[in-house]
């Protein structure tokens, strides 16, 4: 199986412009995910797809695969649809989040392994729950699941609702799981789910992978008990930092 890593890079965010340029103990963000991907075993191939000029250069300069991509993509899903179209020897693309200097790469291989069931569509990670604070904080999607260990909806609200119990004690009667941002996907399903129009799940939460599900894909999850630290904004560099 050839599986190929992409991690899509923008200058323009909205609350953290040129993110994935910053300096973090001497490396940029951009080259620290470049070489934790690289560490992957699973990986035959890892690109940064930009479309930013600044971006591009840069992982040229440190010696990285970088491809210049559309600026009209409205996520990193669209943006890895681009690239993957350019390299159809790879039969699995995987996602990486470009804001997640410190990834893991038994998280990527973790997502890798799911494709060794050929049904698998899409795959992504959930990791459990551990206190109050993740389970309020909008900012940390929720994940329900099925018992065949697929996605069965995401909210940013915890989910599902525990009837006659105080919020507070939810966590003692249901195990509830936090979406971790790195996805999977057939290369030609990721061509197909990119070319759905957004859909009313999706505006509702602000979660992509809602129109895929309204549309009946399946997405596969897989547990794992890795922390990832997402780097959003400058004071989420800050707490880094501290760590």
């Amino acid at each position: 199986m050839n599986i190929l890593g992409i991690i899509p890079a923008r200058y323009a965010s909205t609350r953290f412009p040129g993110k994935p340029l910053v300096d973090i103990g001497g490396k940029s963000m951009i080259q620290r995910v470049y070489e934790q991907a690289k560490k992957c075993i699973h990986l035959s191939e890892v690109i940064v797809a930009t479309d930013d000029a600044r971006i591009y250069d840069h992982v040229i300069s440190f010696g990285g695969v970088v491809i210049m991509t559309s600026a009209d993509h409205q996520s990193g899903t669209d943006r890895c649809a681009e690239v993957a179209l350019q390299h159809p020897q790879y039969n699995v693309i995987i996602n990486i989040q470009g804001d997640e200097p410190f990834i893991d790469p038994e998280q990527i291989s973790k997502l890798a392994t799911c494709f060794n069931s050929e049904s698998t569509q899409i795959a992504t990670l959930i990791k459990k729950v551990q206190n109050q604070q993740e389970l309020l904080n909008p900012n940390s999607p929720k994940v329900v699941i099925n018992k065949l260990s697929e996605a069965v909806y995401f909210s940013r609200s915890p989910l599902p609702h525990i009837r006659g119990q105080e919020q507070q004690n939810w966590l003692n009667y249901y195990t509830y799981f936090k979406h971790i941002g790195i996805y999977g996907y057939r290369a030609d399903i990721l061509q197909q789910i990119t070319k759905l129009p957004v859909s009313s799940l999706e505006k509702a939460e602000s979660l992509e992978q809602l129109r895929w599900i309204e549309n009946d894909y399946r997405i596969k999850v897989a547990e794992t008990e890795l922390e990832t630290h997402a780097i959003d904004t400058p004071e989420d560099l800050e707490k880094l930092s501290e760590l």
